[in-house]
């Protein structure tokens, strides 16, 4: 099922927690509402499972008007941040409770649970409690749960912030692969970029109750629309400066655009990686000087000073090669079809 979100907005009294949001969720996509704390992404889809209605706008699935209607009547699926599962009860017993509030009969019951667990790979521990299940296992169950209801629309609350870093990206890389077999419809709450990044067909960046950017992620990374976007995802150089005649300057440094602009005031977004390090002068090449570098495994961060201007940059790490002292001096490379004017 299509999801959309017409002109909606939504408050608590006089706070306003959505501000006129119209976006399209297409059917099949994997989508993500990516913003910081506070931005409006979870009352978002709150709304869209039917947990409050808008002070003014339309909830749309797959062509049907759901503003009012409750949420057993959606058939949406919502997997929660903290899984929510009964711990008194076996894997197997969670993953049929939504079934039995239904009405299904036994038999029907037991055949969905056993396929919704051998999706996610959790059969063999259909007779275990919670308790005696990793972080992992358990937001699968909880996925389970879900899908043996057979929602058009997988509603996904943060589901992986309560997992180490590692576990977090295979369990992510999991719900993808399981997403692209069964061609559900699935919105992403997250306000992890590489969450999103990762997962995402499509994501909207929110902040302060409005969507700012919609896109594919990579679309997002290289063009942002403006300051927010561009530093919320990921590491950016905001630098403000003047365009005229298809030319960058900020105090003496000048850069050339590959794409065309308009002449005045404007901020360039330059992305560390972008910042090619040359040890010998090039043409064309802007000479700098390091103030601080940061060995971060697989690649070094360098912070530098350009005349005044105090940049980012990032090269991968090799090893064998000394990294930059701070103090010493060094040349920057700039491919202007890198560069983003917002």
């Amino acid at each position: 099922m299509s999801v959309e979100v017409e002109a909606v907005s939504f408050g608590y009294g006089a706070t306003r927690v959505l501000e006129d949001v119209s976006l399209s969720v297409r059917q099949g996509e994997f989508f993500a509402f990516l913003g910081p704390s506070g931005s409006g992404k979870t009352t978002l889809l709150r709304l869209i499972a039917g947990f409050g209605t808008p002070d003014q706008g339309r909830i749309v699935i797959g062509g049907r008007d759901m503003t009012r209607t409750p949420p057993w009547s959606r058939n949406v699926g919502l997997v929660f941040q903290n899984y929510a599962l009964w711990p008194h009860m076996t894997v197997g017993q969670n993953v049929a409770f939504g079934l039995e509030r239904r009405g299904v009969g036994r038999a029907e019951r037991d055949r969905k649970v056993r396929a919704a667990l051998d999706l996610v790979g959790l059969v063999h521990l259909i007779d275990r409690r919670p308790a005696q299940l990793s972080g992992g296992q358990q937001q699968r169950v909880a996925i389970a749960r879900t899908l043996a209801i057979e929602p058009e629309v997988l509603l996904l609350d943060e589901p992986l912030s309560n997992l180490d870093a590692a576990l977090r990206a295979g369990v992510r890389q999991e719900l993808v692969a399981l997403q692209r077999r069964l061609g559900l419809t699935t919105i992403l709450v997250t306000h992890d970029q590489e969450e999103a990044n990762a997962a995402a067909d499509r994501m909207a960046v929110l902040d302060g109750g409005k969507v700012l950017q919609v896109g594919p992620p990579a679309e997002l990374y290289d063009r942002p629309v403006n300051r927010f976007v561009a530093g919320f995802l990921g590491t950016a150089n905001l630098i403000e400066g003047e365009v005229s005649g298809g030319i960058f300057r900020a105090g003496r440094a000048v850069l050339p655009l590959a794409e065309p602009a308009a002449d005045g005031p404007a901020t360039l977004a330059l992305r560390p990686q972008s910042l090619r390090l040359a040890r010998v002068a090039e043409p064309g090449a802007l000479p700098a000087r390091v103030l601080r570098a940061e060995f971060l495994g697989g690649h070094l961060r360098y912070t530098l000073d350009l005349d005044g201007l105090t940049l980012i940059a990032e090269e991968s790490h090799q090893r064998g090669r000394a990294p930059l002292a701070p103090g010493e001096a060094i040349q920057l490379v700039v491919d202007p079809r890198q560069v983003s004017v917002i």
